[in-house]
């Protein structure tokens, strides 16, 4: 028991941990320290309290009001009417607010308001009896204005979507996929713009959230925290960056000033095989519960999530096919209200993972695979204050501890056979990482000469550092009689460390020259220590509406976005030194091993690769541009087309050479580069106030360089290194529909959320015997990807003394309705007596839940 203890969760010794943290939190309290603000007597924010009611006085259930302000996000904030037609909106300082409510079968209505030192009275919000539905919900009593509409928007998922909507798993990556352009790969990588998400970017309440060292999207949020979920795939407003691929946003939701308590999944899934109860399938309860601390002056919010999932994997047998994961994660959020003027607010963030047998598919056993942990916290300040002339000046504090590790089942070799994995998985590592952000940001009180002006300008510095260590043991490579075909050994132990500091100024213009135009002027200049020292992204967004109805507005733009290099890339040559040896049929050497210097790389004068004696000064980019259409079809019907392109440079490769002049080398380049196109066409339906759906078609192709830094290191090191080629990349889908929606069955009121996923297939490579590429990489395709998923639930209250006068929701979601062969693994050596056998099909499987709602 002991030895097990120490395999899956590795101990180490407090005292560096705990340096580090109150290093830490020390910078935080430091930073908080460079400008303080009194706590004063001044007036609460607000809360907006209305109903929404027919010209009959009836209420209207789950209409969609949206407030919009220039102090809120550019997109609002949206809610949605309960079974009352009653709404709220929480925690509003003192300005000039416009609020539209819409619903199918009723004329949307505008309002604006005005927030003050004075609580405002509830109030109607009567819908005349005709159907002008926007897909914005930004329609109003006359035509539209084009003021709110962003060049570039975002695709959003709600909290009530993500509720009632069938997820894989209570994470939010298990939703991005519903998003027209968002692929996962059947190794859990979401991609975005065709590439993974470590060249992507995780925002959690305008803070990066992403994993320091590798910039992977590893630090959860629980999903019942979550206000919204966004993507954008081009985020043209000048105070983004560090990302060459999405920006994926997370708004947290606000703590309330009433009591309110809400638990999700309260019983575990039980495994039934062969009709028998043979344990516990999952457990995933979550927790939310908010409420005020000080009546108007202090609130706060506690998310708890707890998973213990076993995932089968299929194409393995049971009980040695199954993933298992221990998580725990909690979301603290506490606001504090200074003044009508004045809001801060801190969130903090724990996020401990276990996870055993991560990698493991039809071709990898567990004995084989490897497992992953991690460990930290993240602490987020967010300070706003409204200046007497309008301005909004928002400072961002943020600190991040973020701990991982991964490492084999054993010390045994590691073989790899025709037919997948063998032995122990050869490499052990542990990285521990810190960072700490600030980001100022002022917004100028609105310039009205020629049209109307919002000029932003800002800065933002991040700090990143890490130390950690890499060890690997033999790699064996075997034919199909099992002689020894090629072996790697590791001479050293990887002593591994890195620093980055990166600052950025941006200053960005959404320009209104009339009411039928916007434009989205930016500029963001950024220099980093580790990678380029000056690098200037220009970005421009236009929006446009033809006519006064606003029925159609068109959107463009076009910018330069610069990524953060990964410090694991900056630690490239102290990785352990891979030595080959080759072998004849008879187990006899065939020449002397070849030891690959680990090095950075560049192209020479011939543009052929040369070593540096230092790490390559350049930072990552893209050029992308979009141009997009919004038409009205209909008063319950909106359709958009938009088009992409995206190129990315300077992107991180690494190559094995044998033949460099200087010797051979595996080299980290920085000439690695993709291209990615889309179109897409989207039909967004609403029958009725409780029935939407919600179709796309996304044609799109990714390709560009295969072997990508992230793709050999991240989360596990491979164990062979091809040379890089450049051809379909792993996201490669050219062909897409997805199509998800909501609606209340006529069977006791129940509310279903099917989804319907249709793709081509992934590309794959056949391989030889030394794991080479035969012919073309990536041009072979898995069949055809079809699932129907949906999830059935229903509100209903029970006649107990506890809790009788709360609302209970109970869920039932079944994954692959259809029981269609999915596929997941492929034998792709072409010496394998299986080779071109597609296994690991995805069978059909129930999820339950049960919530109770105070």
């Amino acid at each position: 028991m002991k030895e097990m203890a120490k395999k899956f969760v590795p101990v180490r010794a407090p005292a560096p941990w705990v340096r580090r943290s109150a290093r830490v939190v020390c910078v935080l309290i430091a930073l908080l320290a460079l400008g303080p603000r009194r706590l004063c007597a001044g007036p609460p924010t607000q809360t907006l309290r209305g109903e929404v009611l027919d010209q009959k006085d009836a209420p209207i259930p789950e209409a969609l009001c949206t407030l919009t302000s220039r102090i809120l996000p550019p997109d609002g904030v949206t809610t949605s009417t309960d079974h009352l037609g009653k709404f709220e909106f929480r925690g509003l300082q003192p300005a000039e607010y416009s609020l539209v409510c819409a619903a199918p079968g009723y004329q949307p209505l505008r309002r604006p308001l005005e927030v003050t030192d004075v609580p405002p009275p509830d109030f109607q919000i009567v819908l005349p009896p005709e159907v002008v539905l926007h897909q914005t919900v930004e329609v109003q009593e006359k035509a539209a204005t084009i003021e709110t509409q962003p060049a570039a928007p975002a695709a959003k998922l709600s909290s009530s979507e993500l509720t009632n909507l069938p997820l894989v798993e209570q994470k939010f990556k298990a939703a991005l996929p519903y998003i027209p352009g968002v692929i996962r790969t059947p190794d859990g990588r979401i991609n975005i713009k065709g590439v993974s998400e470590s060249q992507g970017q995780l925002l959690v309440n305008s803070a990066e959230s992403s994993d320091p060292v590798t910039g992977s999207q590893a630090i959860e949020v629980p999903v019942v925290a979550i206000d919204s979920l966004q993507v954008l795939k081009n985020a043209y407003d000048a105070q983004y960056g560090g990302f060459t691929g999405g920006l994926t946003t997370i708004h947290t939701r606000p703590p309330s000033d009433q009591w309110n308590f809400e638990a999700q999944n309260i019983p575990p899934n039980p495994r039934i095989k062969s009709g028998h109860l043979v344990g516990i399938a999952d457990y995933n309860p979550r927790i939310y519960v908010t409420g005020p601390l000080s009546a108007n002056r202090v609130s706060f919010s506690e998310a708890l999530a707890y998973d213990v999932d076993k995932q089968p994997v299929r194409g393995l047998a049971w009980p040695h096919n199954e993933i298992r994961t221990h998580d725990f994660n909690s979301f603290t959020d506490l606001h504090v209200v200074f003044s009508p003027q004045h809001l801060l607010s801190a969130t903090a963030n724990v996020f401990p993972l276990t996870r055993q047998y991560a990698d493991i598919n039809s071709l990898i056993p567990q004995t084989a695979s490897s497992d992953y942990g991690q460990r930290g916290f993240k602490l987020t300040v967010t300070d706003q204050y409204i200046t007497g002339s309008g301005g909004i000046l928002t400072t961002v504090i943020d600190g991040m501890e973020f701990d991982s590790w991964g490492h084999g089942q054993g010390s045994r070799e590691m073989l790899v056979t025709p037919n997948g994995w063998d032995g122990h998985f050869f490499n052990n590592y542990e990285r521990d990482s810190q960072q700490v952000q600030l980001t100022e940001s002022y917004r100028l009180p609105r310039l009205k000469r020629w049209g109307k002006h919002d000029f932003t300008v800002g800065i933002d510095l991040i700090n990143r550092d890490f130390d950690g260590d890499s060890q690997s043991r033999t790699v064996k490579v075997l034919r199909p009689d099992g002689t020894l075909a090629e072996q790697v050994d590791f001479l050293q132990v990887g002593t591994l460390a890195a620093h980055n500091f990166e600052a950025s100024g941006f200053v960005a213009d959404h320009w209104l020259p009339s009411e039928r135009v916007a434009l989205d002027l930016g500029l963001r200049y950024s220099g980093q220590s580790l990678g380029g020292a000056s690098n200037l992204a220009p970005r421009l967004g236009v929006a446009y509406s033809p006519g006064k109805n606003e029925k159609t507005v068109f959107r463009g733009g076009v910018g330069r976005f610069y990524g953060h290099v990964p410090l694991l890339a900056g630690t490239f040559p102290n990785n352990p030194t891979r030595q080959v040896s080759f072998f004849d049929d008879a187990g006899n050497p065939e020449g002397v091993p070849i030891a690959y210097l680990n090095a950075y790389g560049d192209l020479g004068s011939a543009g052929r690769p040369v070593r540096l004696t230092g790490f390559p000064h350049v930072s990552p980019y893209n050029w992308s541009w979009s141009l997009e259409a919004d038409r009205e079809l209909h008063p319950r019907v909106t359709l958009r087309l938009s088009y992409i392109l995206s190129r990315a440079y300077d992107q991180f490769t690494v190559n094995p050479l044998a033949e460099l002049a200087s010797g051979p080398t595996l080299l980290l380049s920085a000439h690695g580069a993709s291209v990615y196109k889309e179109f897409e066409s989207t039909v967004h339906i609403r029958l009725a106030a409780t029935s939407e759906w919600n179709i796309s078609y996304v044609y799109s192709r990714a390709r560009g360089d295969l072997n990508s830094f992230e793709q050999i290191y991240v989360p596990f090191e491979m164990p062979l290194i091809r040379p890089n080629a450049y051809s379909n990349l792993p996201a490669d889908v050219p062909h897409r529909i997805i199509a998800w929606g909501r609606f209340k069955t006529h069977i006791w009121g129940i509310e279903a959320g099917p989804l319907i996923d249709y793709h081509s297939g992934f590309p794959y490579s056949p391989v030889d015997v030394l794991n080479n590429y035969v012919g073309a990489p990536n041009t072979q395709r898995f069949p055809r990807f079809l699932s129907l998923d949906t999830k059935l639930s229903k509100e209903f209250r029970l006649p107990l003394p506890i809790i009788k006068k709360h609302v209970m929701r109970g869920a039932l979601t079944i994954f692959n309705l259809t029981n269609h062969a999915n596929p997941r693994d492929v034998y792709y050596n072409v010496t394998s007596p299986y080779f071109g056998h597609f296994v690991g099909d995805q069978h059909r499987f129930i999820d339950t839940a049960l919530d109770v709602i105070y």
